[in-house]
């Protein structure tokens, strides 16, 4: 769980004047009303239940697919690494992609390769599988590994961070980067309502208690179809 050491150094980190973040070089459609509302009101929708592993494999999750533009040649984690470009990569024969320049939010950092990128489920699969994703269809777990359509669904990260974070939920794991950490709940606020994923009792105490410490923030979010 996390400590009150946690939310005080969120509250320290809020104190400070944010450096603005690197603008990336394109933008997401956005063709569904969007719902913005307080980030504590945020987190009281979030069902409770109980989470149940049982029967998960990642391969329940069709991913990478062949994104918006199946003639392009980009699947969908090219697709995100094109869209959150601080730098555009030149894009190759393939969809190979080369140069460009990126921001990790969740550890600050730059990144330079692609091939240092992994794109993040804000929401795990295995963690979507345990909040209710077993009960969709195929069809269904394959547009959530493959949502391009809300911004905080998938995000190109450092891979060491990625790695980092695993399955984890915001009880057990939290972007190293402290003045961060309001964004990230709210991304995953935002994730878990967009697709009507549950929490369990140890996930909605945490966001409970570190949300808190969030007064200023938002969540916006855009029911799946």
């Amino acid at each position: 769980m996390i400590n009150n050491l946690r939310r005080a150094a969120i509250a320290a980190a809020l104190l400070v004047v944010p450096i603005a973040a690197p603008t990336p070089a394109h933008a997401h459609d956005r063709s569904v009303p969007r719902r913005t509302l307080p980030i504590s009101a945020a987190v009281r929708l979030l069902p409770l239940a109980a989470e149940v592993r049982d029967g998960y494999q990642r391969t329940s999750f069709k991913h990478w697919n062949a994104g918006k533009n199946p003639t392009d040649g980009c699947n969908t984690r090219a697709e995100v690494l094109i869209h959150e470009a601080v730098d555009p990569p030149q894009i190759l024969p393939g969809c190979k992609l080369t140069g460009g320049r990126w921001w990790s939010y969740y550890d600050s950092k730059w990144v330079t390769s692609a091939s240092a990128l992994d794109v993040d489920h804000m929401v795990p699969l295995a963690e979507a599988w345990d909040s209710g994703a077993s009960q969709w269809t195929a069809a269904r777990r394959e547009a959530y590994a493959n949502d391009l359509n809300a911004e905080s669904s998938l995000v190109a990260v450092s891979a060491a961070s990625n790695r980092s974070k695993a399955d984890q939920d915001p009880a057990q794991w939290l972007p190293p980067t402290i003045s961060v950490t309001c964004r990230y709940l709210s991304e995953w606020t935002a994730t878990k309502l967009r697709w009507g994923l549950t929490v369990d009792a140890v996930e909605q105490e945490a966001l409970t208690q570190l949300t808190g410490s969030c007064p200023d923030t938002n969540v916006t979010y855009e029911p799946a179809p």
